[in-house]
This record gives structure tokens, sequence and C-alpha cells, in this order.
């Protein structure tokens, strides 16, 4: 008997191993910030021989996005299949808790038997830290797996990253010529710009160095031909106006993806062709089960485009974009094949604002410098503005999307049909972004509650708050917004002081004396929106002492750190303030990467000459 048993469960062993043998191996390859800058999407500056090989011998995608065009966000929505602001997760950079209900894919294949490795980026924009790679370092590798296991392996580079163009290269050290490069037309020309151009790219033929070696290394290993490879970028860069916005430069980015003969059937196309085919970041986890033919749980948002799950190319993909460190905005947006949507639900946060890494790179400060100086067109300039409630471009006719469509009649079906699409999204995945991330933090705190439940337990009505989100930039009718601060639920008082904040040129006096209400406001989100309002209506002291109330309110980082942008956007500069933020500063104890209030305190110190003690 004993010997039928372990008869039985040799059968068994070998049988798992079989069926593991069938499963293909799966190689990502991740650059860093890089939009398709590359020979084989056409771009004839580009110097990217490998990855050029690489597009022969598989499938080059066309249209694929991140859905979010910085790293941790765009990260949060690969890793988990859900986009992060349906996470909770899509403030660059926060640390809240994934739901319960969702889980990191890669534990998914491990249930196969997957030897499930990282090297090394994380960056997935959350405190869950389930421990669901067989390894995540430098020295993780698919070679340290057991034999004829099937393993899935991600290799991150940050050769291109946007921190390659804080150090300035002598241009004689440079392979790209900064006189050869094609600037967008809304970079001004100035030697600053063609330098980080020239610099960027030189980074990118290192990138495609470094995909070269992986590759080769693949080779060696005897494993190509058991091995799918995925080649893409973690969002779109790298200068100004790209990374972090929801432009084609900052969201579209390159992807191939390399199939071998014995899963061929899998390949999307014939080898070496292009694929026109609409993905997104949060189709990747969901495309990862499909190859390995697992059931695709519900929860997640994306659809399979490769393997027997594979379902109908979509009409549209989604973006989103919110804090960017401590600066606050709110933007979605929605892409088809031949238009790109944006609705700005804070217009009046100039694009450009300022971001302190951002600003590392010489462009940035020479571009603001240039149309300082009256140097810049009207294109160059806008960047600089306040925003259009609005953005629709033709991506057809205007790669660079300079052309804004919103307000011309021809495209009222247009635009008519992509906002629906986008309010459609919104409410279909229970978008977290409309709640204020301090108001949402702070439930999320008292109730020990993950974002994304709280926008499916009944915390938050979120259809009541997209519309007034909606109309916060729409009613020409201010007296409107008064009903709006009268509700009991924080978020719509938000949003009716947004919607008086965007039509602060039409106020009376009954509106001023509302805002002054709002003032004591328990969030203190709102009171400042009211406080800014309130100062460019002339009340100045009235305004400073709230924000000052709010800046000595520690527990409240983000709220500050709005308090904090304030200051920095209207100048404020005067003893009083700056005595408040130092001493709000050194009362702070808590110093980390996640407390940008306090980061945004110390830029404004040193842009004062003020030091800390």
């Amino acid at each position: 008997m004993r010997n039928l048993l372990l008869l039985v469960c040799a059968f068994a062993w070998q049988s798992q191993q079989l069926e593991a043998q069938q499963l293909p191996n799966i190689l990502w390859i991740v650059s860093e910030d890089n939009s398709p800058y590359i020979g084989c999407y056409g771009d004839s500056l580009a110097t990217t021989p490998n990855i050029d090989q690489f597009a022969k011998e598989g499938h080059l995608y066309t249209r694929a996005y991140a859905n979010a065009p910085v790293c941790a966000p765009a990260r949060n929505t690969i890793i988990t299949g859900v986009y992060a602001n349906s996470n909770g997760n899509q403030h660059m950079r926060s640390n809240y808790p994934l739901s319960d209900t969702v889980r990191f894919f890669p534990e998914y294949l491990r249930t196969l038997g997957y030897y499930c490795t990282n090297m090394s980026k994380k960056d997935y924009n959350t405190s869950t830290t389930d421990a669901f790679w067989n390894e995540s370092s430098r020295e993780a590798h698919y070679a340290n797996r057991e034999d004829g296991q099937p393993f899935f392996h991600v290799v991150n580079t940050s050769i291109s990253h946007e921190s390659s163009l804080h150090r300035v290269l002598p241009d004689s050290s440079l392979i790209h010529r900064p006189e050869e490069m094609v600037l967008p037309p809304y970079h001004p020309d100035s030697k600053e710009i063609r330098h980080d151009w020239a610099q960027y790219y030189d980074r990118i033929t290192l990138m495609d160095q470094r995909v070269g070696e992986i590759l080769k290394e693949l080779e060696e290993s005897g494993q190509a031909e058991n091995t799918m490879v995925f080649y893409f970028s973690d969002h779109g860069g790298v200068l100004a106006r790209s990374k972090r916005f929801v432009y084609e430069t900052g969201t579209h980015v390159p992807f191939i993806v390399r199939i071998p003969e014995k899963f061929k059937t899998l390949r999307p196309s014939e080898v070496g062709e292009a694929v026109d085919e609409l993905i997104s970041f949060v189709d990747l986890a969901p495309t990862m089960l499909s190859i390995t033919d697992q059931s695709i749980p519900d929860y997640m948002q994306g659809r399979a485009f490769l393997g027997p799950k594979k379902t109908e190319e979509p009409e549209n993909v989604y973006m989103f974009r919110d804090r960017m460190d401590a600066s606050h905005d709110l933007i979605r947006a929605v892409r088809n094949k031949k238009y790109r949507y944006i609705r700005n639900y804070l217009p009046y946060e100039i694009y450009g604002q300022y971001i302190e890494y951002l600003w590392k790179a010489p462009s940035v400060s020479s571009w603001e410098q240039e149309c300082t100086k009256g140097n810049c067109n009207e294109a160059q300039m806008t960047f600089w503005k306040q925003k259009p409630k609005e953005e629709l471009y033709d991506t057809e006719n205007d790669p660079w999307e300079v052309n804004n469509l919103a307000e011309n009649p021809e495209y009222e079906s247009v635009l008519v049909e992509m906002r629906a699409a986008n309010r459609a999204w919104v409410l279909n995945i229970g978008d977290t972004g409309f709640v204020p991330e301090q108001m949402l933090l702070d439930e999320v705190n008292q109730s020990t509650t993950a974002a994304y439940d709280l926008m499916r337990d009944g915390t938050f009505d979120l259809e009541s708050i997209l519309n007034w989100a909606d109309q916060s930039s729409g009613s020409a009718d201010v007296d409107f917004y008064l009903k709006g601060l009268k509700s009991e639920e924080a978020p719509i008082r938000f949003w009716a002081t947004v919607g008086l904040r965007i039509h602060q040129d039409q106020l009376k006096k009954k509106h001023e004396k509302a805002l002054k209400r709002v003032l004591k406001d328990e969030s203190h989100d709102l009171v400042v929106v009211a406080a800014e309002t309130l100062y460019l209506q002339g009340e100045t002291d009235l305004a400073l002492d709230a924000i000052k109330r709010v800046l000595n309110q520690t527990a409240k980082p983000f709220s500050r750190a709005r308090a904090l942008s304030f200051i920095r956007e209207f100048e404020i500069a005067d003893d009083t303030v700056k005595a408040t933020v130092r001493s709000t500063y050194n009362n702070s104890i808590e110093r980390d990467r996640f407390r940008y209030d306090l980061l945004a305190s110390e830029a404004l110190m040193r842009k004062w000459g003020v030091s800390a003690r």
C-alpha cells in the first residue's frame, strides 16, 4: 500500500512538472521615464539598435499608455490591476493601505508554481507590504529557481530616469548634439533646453544598451525559447510637460512583446508587425493571468489583451493625475485612437506648479526665465497660466497637443462623448480623488478602512460629490454654490468652495460673508480654498490669519501643503508668515519622505534665505 501511495505521489509530481513546463516564463524589462523616443517608433534622433532589433522579433504596440504619468501611481496600477485612483493610492507619493479585496498579481502566479523575482524597484505607493515576491533585491534572479520551475522576473533600469538630467554634462561629452534637437512647440529655444534634450537622448541610448545586455543574458541562459519578454517604460518623460502631465508625452509609452515559437498561439500579429490596439497598464495584471490560463478576479479593472481570456479592445483608455509632491491638482483624461480629452477640476491651479524635484532640471528654470523675459509665444506661455476647464486634442494632426479644440463647435459631439466617458469611468471605478486627500486620510485612519472600501460602503456618495465637482467650474450662477456650503457632507462643501474660487471675479458681499464662515470649517482643505478666494478679494489679513492657523495644524500635513502652495504661488513673504512656516516646521517631530508639507516648508525657507533654527 505504501509503495502504491509513493507511486501516486510521484505521478502527481511528474504531472505538475509537465504542466509547469507548458507555462511560459515571463520576463519584464522596465525602463523609467521615457516616451517612445526610440528608433523603431520612428524617432530619427534616437540611437536604439537593441530595442529596434527586439521589435523586429516581436510585436510593437503603437497605442500603449500608462494610466498615471508618474512612477508610483503607475506601478500601483500595474501590480494590482486596479487604477491607483480607485485604490486611493494615486497621490505622488503616499503610503495608504490597499483593500483586503485587492491583491498583488504575482501572488496568483506563485500559486501556479512560478518563481517570482524583482530586480529591484517596487515603489507601489502603498503601505501594504505582503511578501509576494520570492525575492526582491539587486541580486534577485530567475537563475535562483528550482530546476524546471517557471519564472516571472522583472528587471528595472533607471538609466533614463528624470534624475539623469540633474547633473549637467559638458556639451563635448554628449553623443547627441544639442543643435540637432527638434524641440516641441511648447518649449522655447534655449541653450539649457536643447542641452537637456540631447543629454536625455544619450540616456535613452545607454538604456538601450542595458536592454541588450538583459536579452543577451536570457539567450545565454538557454531560456529564450521558453520566455515571453515584455519591454515597456513605466510612463512617459522626461522634460517638463511630459512626466506628471496627462498628455501624450507623459502617458504614451513604448511597449514591445516577444513571444517564442512554442507559444505562437498567443501572438497578436505576425512577428515584426505593429499592433494598433489600445492597451494601458491596468490591463497588465489580467493579461498575465490570461497567458497563464488563470481566472481573472472580478475586482480587476483592466482587461486581458493576450491569451485565452483576451477580450475586445476598448474604445478608450483612461488617465489620472492628483497631488504631485506638495502640489495639489485633480485631472482626469480619456484617450481614444484619435482624440485626447482632459478634464481639469481645479483649473485655477497653473500647469507649472512648483515641484522641487522637477525644478532640478536646468531646462525647467530656463523655460520659466525665457517666458518671464518675454521670449515665449502663446503655446510656450500656456504652461505658466491657469488651465481651461476642458481640453480636447486631435492627436493625429496635433501630436504635441497644443491646439485645444474644446471651444471649437465643430468638435462638440466629440467633446460631449468623451466627457460622458470620463464621468462614467470615474463612477465605475469608485474614484477616490474627488474627496480631498486630507479628508480621505482622516476617514481612513478613523475607520481603519482602506479608501477603496470607503467608496463602496456608503461612507461617501461619489455621484453627488462628482455632480458638485462638475458644477464647480460650470455654473455662472454663483448663488448656486451657497447651497453647497450648507451641506453636511464635507466633500460637497469643498467643491462648493472651489466653485466660488473659480468664479471669484463674480463674487458679491454675500458670497464673501459665506466664505468667512468657511474659515471656521472643521475641514482645513476648505479653509485654504476659502482663504485664497478672500485674499483675491482683498481680505488679505483675514486670509493670512486663516492660512497661519492651518500651518499650525501639524496633524494635517496635506492641508498644510495646500496652504504652503498658496504662499509660494502668491509670493507671500511677510515676516509673520515666515515665522509661522519656520516654527511649524521646527515643531514637527516626524521627518520622512511622505511629509511634503515639511519639504515645502524647507523649500520656502531656502527661497527666503531663512534658517530653520
